[in-house]
């Protein structure tokens, strides 16, 4: 039977095990809704405050799951406000289907209402993007695009749909669901050259990214610490690969990473890098990183090893994999001058961590963890707020920390926790702070539309206060565009959106008002008196190294 090119979408979408999808409306997709609205049976139509929230909530979606998001807009000002939420997902590998709607192929051109080339505004951003200009390539691009998105290392792909393509019929028959491409497994050459690597080092560490939980390595990857050893610690992204109270864990490394987990690594003699991109803030002065130790570098695309950095061996293959037949394969061993110089590294970092004020960061980050429940979802926005979670929430489960790392994109969280809450149907926590809130604070009304049991802390200093804290230590204190002062009300901006509302200046009062939110079963907004002059500490200064560690501010006197 023949039917439309718009029903032919939601058919595949279906047919790939779609049950939510994000979006707007408009011109161009106007028959695309009204497919949905026949389907709404079997597949979840959220609509969103603007197409950016929908990109984020679909991104959210993915993080939570490991399966495909799928985000839908129309035309020219609708698919560019997708931009950020594709370029969002695309740096932090996370599997999407975006659908744009176009004009009609005789008016692409000729500078339509609403038209906008969105493949090749996308080409840098996607891994790869389509243009389907006849009703019967739109079935199997459909079911390409979702298997590109979830292939090797996953990311996001643009499907663009031009109106008239999508009102023309043609024959349908639906498929299975298709499957990701095999991955490639390391080779036994290199992963015999790790083991003897292994054999010869006194100071093992495993640096993990968000590859070791796109790729469910994370047992494989503690047995193989185990058996060796070694130290772990990870990236932004790899948060949550390893539960936080787990004795081998020292946390994030970087330019705001944990104290223990940065000088580990500055003194190791290999380093085990598993699914993550030595970026500049994870790494600092690439001539001076990791001096002292030969690097081993697993990763799925090959593309990303020594990228960056020179490293000493690199292996191409699924990360799953070479763990397990990695740690069959090395021999055990115990290495107690090693063990000791982590217990000391962790000891001095509690004297470096200090705080002060009536409501303090850390304070607000402990209560949470204390009482939210080990698989409680943390999303977060951008900024001091995403490092402080960064380094002291405690993590037990993969897939409970989601955050723009690669793109660091302010406004993430709201829409990212909408989508993590309809793809699991948990509450979710939401961390920002006043500067990343007010980006998207409009998908409030979609949490309240959609009831969803969101607690939204957001950390107020009355500044954008990473960029500010940056003026204090590099730039005179020109606090050039940071100092917010706004008389925005976020209790009342709450109640506005038909959400609670809470405020809190003290411990206690967070305590109470945490305590509260999560009695509720639709959104609260917790607003948060924060200093302005609390810092995210230690701090390894832009493309410096471990020698010039920030771990305390002087007050000039």
């Amino acid at each position: 039977m023949k039917i439309s090119g718009a029903r032919i979408v939601v058919e595949t979408l279906i047919e790939q095990g779609c049950d939510t999808i994000f979006g707007y409306p408009g011109g161009q997709v106007v028959d695309l809704f009204d497919e949905l609205y026949r389907y709404r049976k079997q597949v979840k139509n959220i609509l969103t405050a603007d197409e950016q929230g929908a990109a984020h909530a679909a991104d959210g979606y993915a993080r939570a799951t490991g399966k495909v998001g799928v985000v839908l807009a129309t035309s020219g000002p609708g698919a560019t406000n997708l931009v950020t939420g594709i370029a969002t997902a695309y740096l932090d590998s996370v599997p999407m289907v975006a659908i744009t709607g176009n004009v009609s192929n005789a008016l692409i051109g000729r500078d339509s209402f609403q038209e906008v080339d969105i493949t090749d505004i996308t080409i840098p951003i996607t891994k790869h993007n389509f243009i389907v200009k006849e009703v019967d390539k739109l079935a199997e691009t459909l079911r390409l695009a979702f298997k590109l998105a979830k292939s090797g290392r996953p990311g996001p792909v643009l499907v663009d749909i031009p109106k008239d393509v999508q009102t023309a019929k043609c024959e349908y028959e639906r498929e299975g669901v298709v499957l990701a491409d095999v991955k490639a497994k390391a080779s036994d050459e290199a992963l015999m050259e790790a083991v003897k690597l292994i054999a010869e080092a006194k100071r093992p560490y495993i640096y993990c990214g968000g590859g070791v939980i796109a790729g469910e390595a994370s047992d494989e990857l503690i047995a193989l610490a185990d058996k060796i050893d070694a130290a772990i610690g990870c990236s932004l992204m790899g948060l949550s690969a390893v539960p936080d109270d787990n004795p081998r864990f020292l946390g994030m490394k970087g330019m705001h990473g944990r104290y223990a987990s940065s000088l580990a690594e500055a003194e190791a003699d290999l380093i085990i890098t598993a699914g993550a991109r030595f970026s500049n803030r994870a790494i600092g002065d690439k001539d001076k990183f990791a001096k002292t130790a030969k690097i081993i570098q697993i990763d799925i695309d090959d593309a990303e090893i020594r990228k960056t950095v020179s490293v000493y061996l690199g292996i191409q293959g699924d990360i799953k994999d070479a763990f397990a037949r990695l740690t069959d394969m090395v021999e055990a061993k115990k290495l107690p001058e090693w063990s000791e110089r982590i217990k000391v590294l962790k000891k001095e970092e509690k004297t470096v961590i200090r705080q002060e004020g009536e409501l303090t960061p850390y304070e607000i980050i402990d209560t949470i963890s204390e009482l939210a429940d080990d698989g409680t979802i943390i999303t977060t926005d951008v900024g001091q707020h995403q490092m402080w979670v960064a380094q002291r929430y405690a993590f037990k489960k993969p897939r409970t920390m989601i955050s723009s790392g690669g793109l660091g994109t302010m406004g993430f969280g709201m829409g990212a926790a909408i989508g993590a809450h309809m793809a699991t149907g948990e509450r979710i926590v939401l961390v920002t702070g006043d500067g990343s809130f007010g980006m998207n604070l409009n998908e409030l009304a979609t949490a309240v539309s959609n009831n969803v049991p969101l607690t939204v802390v957001v950390m107020n200093n009355g500044v954008l206060g990473m960029v500010r804290q940056w003026q204090t230590l590099f730039y005179k204190k020109h606090y050039s565009g940071t100092v917010l002062d706004r008389k925005t009300d976020f209790v009342k901006v709450a109640e506005a959106f038909g959400a609670k509302g809470r405020r809190a200046a003290t411990a206690e009062e967070f305590e109470t008002a945490f305590k509260y939110a999560f009695s509720q079963k639709g959104p609260v907004v917790i607003d948060c008196i924060i200093g302005r002059d609390e810092f995210v500490l230690p701090m390894l200064p832009p493309e410096s190294s471990i020698d010039n560690i920030i771990t305390e501010i002087k007050e000039e006197k």
